[in-house]
């Protein structure tokens, strides 16, 4: 007997049944995707890089939720209303600037990433950003001897005259400019072969602090994901006992995977984050592919390091944006 058939007493309560089953299935995704989310069990799985995409699934979690709520069907809007509330704290507060923002006075320091996509970015837009935004050291990914090429003619070194490169052709080499001289420079090489310039600076009436351009491997496919997670790994961790850290560049991973979230709690602040910033796009689209924007470009200080702002930036011929952070460094002691 078909729903049609049924006696009219019976149809209500089996379109009913019939919507409350659509309901958990509508709904179970997000749940899925909520458990392991906060369990941070995403491991070496093709969730990694779709976890990226975490901020849009808040956004679609509230679909079943209102429908559970509107019908009141209650069980199945219950655990979607807390599917939805769960997302929403993990994501929200990148939207919400942080009270405490670390150190408040100190010595400013503007620092700026930017992957330059095999080494074809602008280097005259890179340039005007450094010169218009008083930044201090630079960091940059996809760094190519064609990339120290044109950022030389478009006048960096006027700007920035002291450096540590280590350019290659492809993706994996890496640079660092800076306005202060560096000490202890060199460039390591991560498991899956990108590789990350850093260096000691100290501007007049500040404490020192390492700074390193940043680029572990991108977990684009199932064979690069044990790559992607030794790299990760593998990033220095903040030492309290030690010299205040700066991480910047292209971390290939955003605060909804569990790796990036570990880094940061030995000892970082994530700049975006800390002043609200944090859900502001730097990678997908920008470059005419048709991806949803996603933030994968990350300042990383030293909980030490105070945070006061942060812009990001379009750069031409590049898949990535800018960013510039303004902070605020210890005085030495």
């Amino acid at each position: 007997m078909t729903i049609t058939d049924a006696p009219p007493g019976t149809r209500p309560a089996r379109r009913r049944t019939i919507g409350t089953v659509l309901l958990w299935l509508l709904l179970l995704p997000g749940l899925c995707w909520t458990v392991i989310r906060l369990g941070g069990w995403e491991g070496h799985s093709p969730l990694v890089p779709l976890l990226a995409f975490t901020p849009y699934v808040a956004v679609g979690a509230w679909v079943p939720a209102l429908i559970g709520l509107l019908t009141r069907r209650r069980l199945p809007g219950v655990v979607a209303l807390l599917t939805a509330v769960a997302l929403a704290a993990c994501v929200l507060p990148r939207a919400l600037p942080d009270l405490d923002k670390g150190l408040s006075r100190g010595v400013a320091l503007h620092v700026m990433t930017s992957n330059m996509l095999f080494g074809g970015a602008d280097a005259a837009t890179i340039v005007t950003l450094v010169r218009e935004n008083d930044v201090a050291v630079l960091a940059v990914q996809e760094f190519s001897p064609g990339a120290e090429r044109s950022l030389a003619e478009a006048g960096l070194g006027d700007l920035l005259p002291y450096s540590q490169l280590s350019p290659e052709w492809g993706a994996t080499g890496s640079g660092l400019y800076s306005r202060y001289p560096l000490t202890g420079t060199g460039t390591r090489i991560n498991q899956g072969g990108f590789h990350q310039a850093y260096g000691v600076i100290q501007p007049d009436g500040a404490a020192p602090v390492l700074v390193e351009s940043a680029h572990p491997l991108a977990p684009a496919g199932l064979d690069l994901l044990a790559g992607w997670a030794g790299d990760m790994a593998a990033e220095p961790r903040a030492d309290p006992a030690g010299t205040a850290r700066i991480l910047l560049g292209d971390f290939n991973s955003t605060l909804d995977l569990a790796p990036l979230r570990t880094l940061i709690a030995s000892g970082y602040r994530d700049a975006a984050d800390t002043v609200g910033r944090g859900l502001v796009g730097t990678w997908g689209p920008y470059d005419g592919d048709p991806i949803p924007p996603v933030t994968i470009d990350h300042v990383l200080a030293d909980t030490r390091i105070g945070v006061q702002d942060v812009t990001v930036h379009n750069v031409p011929r590049s898949d990535h944006r800018a960013v510039i952070a303004g902070l605020i460094l210890p005085m030495a002691s």
